[in-house]
């Protein structure tokens, strides 16, 4: 194994880049994906917030859009943060690939892992976010929360008309993957200094680089706010957390 992709050693400091330079086109005309509001308050607060509920998170790094890094800071420092989570605004790039690259050029030396996030996962539980943690301490170099599907799942012709099937993948085979990933900072960095495809997530530009990927279970709350019934579940989540936390 090389030295870019050493496993990081059991208490090495943990960051989150969040990525929040997106329009968010699928939710409407308006703000940006991320600072739409969710219960009064915007997504990206709530993503925020999520991250830093674990102990083992001291900073998150949000990836503004390029002309909203000012506009995004302020949101922050108006909403209540954890004290012990360090938090810092960058700007970002064109691409979700160049924003997060962006994060991790403004991570300092000591942070050892590395989670990505997506902005639009504001209600991931803590519980989660630690699975992940601990499977990167343990050794993993790329680690996916990830839930079994509940669909069945067909492979298409696209067309524009009706679409003929192409097969049945076996869906016991099959995971939707979700956000936090966790990564060894020098096997991340790796990756985005090799990997120029466009990707859909950086779990997959480590795999091209021919090394293990491992999934942990996801939860289903970890969901992705994309489009608008996404919001309503959300806000039925939040209210259910209300009465049994009372938060």
């Amino acid at each position: 194994m090389s030295d870019d992709s050493r496993p990081s050693p059991t208490g090495v400091r943990t960051a989150v880049v969040i990525p929040a330079a997106g329009r968010g086109v699928r939710l409407g005309p308006g703000a940006p994906k991320a600072l739409r509001a969710l219960n009064g308050t915007p997504i990206l607060i709530h993503a925020v917030r999520a991250m830093a509920a674990s102990r083992a998170v001291s900073l998150v790094i949000v990836v503004a859009p390029p002309d909203g890094a000012a506009e995004v800071k302020s949101l922050l420092d108006a909403h209540a943060l954890p004290e012990r989570t360090d938090i810092l605004v960058v700007p970002g790039g064109d691409t979700r690939q160049e924003s997060v690259k962006r994060g991790l050029d403004a991570l300092p030396p000591e942070y050892g892992i590395v989670l990505v996030h997506d902005a639009a996962r504001p209600l991931v539980p803590v519980d989660t976010v630690d699975t992940v943690i601990d499977a990167v301490r343990q050794g993993a170099p790329a680690v996916v929360p990830a839930l079994p599907l509940a669909d069945t799942v067909k492979e298409v012709e696209p067309a524009a008309g009706p679409e003929p099937v192409l097969s049945t993948p076996d869906r016991s085979r099959l995971r939707a993957v979700q956000t936090p990933q966790g990564f060894d900072r020098a096997t991340l960095i790796r990756a985005h200094e090799t990997v120029t495809d466009d990707v859909t997530d950086d779990a997959s530009m480590v795999e091209q680089l021919g090394l293990q990927v491992v999934a942990v279970p996801g939860h289903e709350e970890a969901f992705k706010v994309t489009r608008p019934l996404d919001l309503v579940l959300a806000e039925a989540v939040l209210a259910r957390r209300r009465l049994t936390d009372g938060f």
